[in-house]
């Protein structure tokens, strides 16, 4: 199986970052976490994206906050699936990230995740490595029954309150014969 690049631009990206790497250990799948940055270590982030093939990668993943130019400098600098986590600080919240890594130029695209959405990038990974690998396709499967189970649960539990709640308040009301 290929393995996934997850790099962050800063050490202050690790506690959400780490969520990612959490997602990927749970599907089985191979990474590499590392720090580069598109401003502070342009030719290292460079190098690692041109060579991140080679190197037996199948996915990028690029966390990155305010000016946020980390994934788009792996997409121009590889042809592998670039998906890119804005990350929540700065004066505009997240926001600058966000548009900074969603508004590539034609040709050169960025998968992008919510705000902080280490998870689901590495979700989106998983899928893309899925494409040819049954055994990961197999488990994402289990994923989402387990979430369905989960949500199916809490219904029930809201049902079984709403009613109990109902019963309770019809037992107060006074007959109306």
């Amino acid at each position: 199986m290929k393995k996934v690049a997850v790099v962050m631009g800063s050490d202050s990206d690790w506690p959400v970052v780490k969520a990612a790497c959490q997602q990927l250990d749970a599907f089985g799948i191979p990474y590499e976490a590392h720090i580069l940055s598109a401003h502070r270590s342009p030719a290292a982030a460079a190098d690692f994206a041109k060579n991140a093939r080679a190197n037996g990668f199948g996915v990028l993943i690029c966390a990155a906050g305010m000016a946020a130019h980390l994934a788009g400098a792996f997409a121009g600098n590889s042809t592998l699936p670039v998906i890119g986590i804005p990350m929540k600080g700065g004066a505009m919240d997240g926001l600058d990230a966000l548009l900074a890594t969603v508004q590539m130029p034609s040709g050169i695209p960025v998968a992008t995740v919510a705000i902080n959405g280490a998870k689901n990038a590495a979700v989106l990974a998983a899928q893309i490595l899925a494409v040819n690998d049954d055994a990961l396709s197999a488990k994402l499967d289990a994923q989402r029954a387990d979430m369905a189970k989960q949500i199916a649960a809490k219904e029930a539990k809201l049902q079984t309150e709403l009613n109990y709640q109902c019963l309770m308040q019809a037992k107060r009301l006074p007959d109306k014969d």
